[in-house]
């Protein structure tokens, strides 16, 4: 086996959100091997502090990168913002890759006058949204919503469920027919597209999980460890909750963000 076949990408998120981010990775890299862990024990992460958000990625990646993952993805926006930089400097020599709320490609869309980012608290105050907001966002209103116990509503496995209408109209209700895009600014929210939709009408949503995929597929390459074509590609779930009704939930998420 060559060496870049021996080991696997490693991706993990505060819970089932990363699965949408998972879904891409596998459709753009079907070759792979994939362990995706889900921090459900301790889910949403964008209510915890930063200091607790590092401890918990760099506990994760830690059993990741000894168990023999070949690169990271660091698949929630709220980890990425706290954990990426510190993760890089841990790992000097695996490739480590965040997400992102998409607001670049938002901002390049023909319609971008106004833009709505709905994101987790913490992704929004952070510095790296900010930075990402100053050098994009400089030709477009940018309005942050910050959607406080949506995540965490998502985590429980419905997201047809009324109370997750409920708080998507009062978050976004107000800004109905008011903005050009919407950016899906975490990754669990991917999940509830057809009610987001419900409530915002026809407008273009915007998430960063392709990216995030294209991104993993450069950097491999680039480090010379993109799988063989010859190798048949694999999915691990895994969960801190480790029980067999969480994991069938992760395999009826995944499933679901594969659509």
């Amino acid at each position: 086996m060559a060496e870049k076949d021996r080991g696997f990408v490693g991706v993990f998120d505060s819970g089932v959100g990363g699965l949408t981010v998972l879904g891409c990775l596998v459709a753009e890299l079907p070759h792979e091997r994939f362990v995706f862990f889900g921090d459900s024990a301790h889910a949403p992460y964008g209510d915890k502090p930063p200091e607790e958000v590092l401890a918990l990625s760099r506990r994760i990646a830690a059993s990741l990168v000894d168990q023999g993952a070949k690169a990271l993805v660091i698949a929630c926006n709220t980890a990425t913002s706290v954990a990426a930089q510190a993760l890089r400097e841990q790992y000097p020599t695996i490739p480590v890759i965040g997400v992102e709320p998409a607001l670049k490609p938002a901002t390049l869309a023909p319609q971008h006058r106004r833009i709505l980012v709905m994101a987790t608290a913490a992704t929004l105050r952070l510095g790296k949204f900010q930075r990402l907001e100053d050098r994009w966002g400089t030709d477009s209103e940018v309005i942050e919503v910050p959607c406080v116990g949506l995540a965490d509503l998502i985590e429980k496995g419905d997201p047809a469920s009324p109370a997750i209408h409920e708080l998507l109209e009062r978050y976004l209700g107000p800004w109905r027919g008011k903005v050009d895009s919407v950016v899906l600014g975490c990754t669990h929210y991917p999940l509830v597209r057809e009610q987001i939709c419900e409530v915002m009408g026809d407008v273009p949503l915007f998430d960063g999980g392709e990216g995030t995929a294209r991104e993993t597929r450069r950097r491999l390459e680039a480090a010379g460890l993109l799988a063989s074509d010859s190798q048949a590609g694999s999915v691990e779930l895994r969960s801190s909750i480790n029980t067999p009704d969480e994991l069938a939930l992760y395999q009826r998420v995944f499933e679901l963000a594969q659509r």
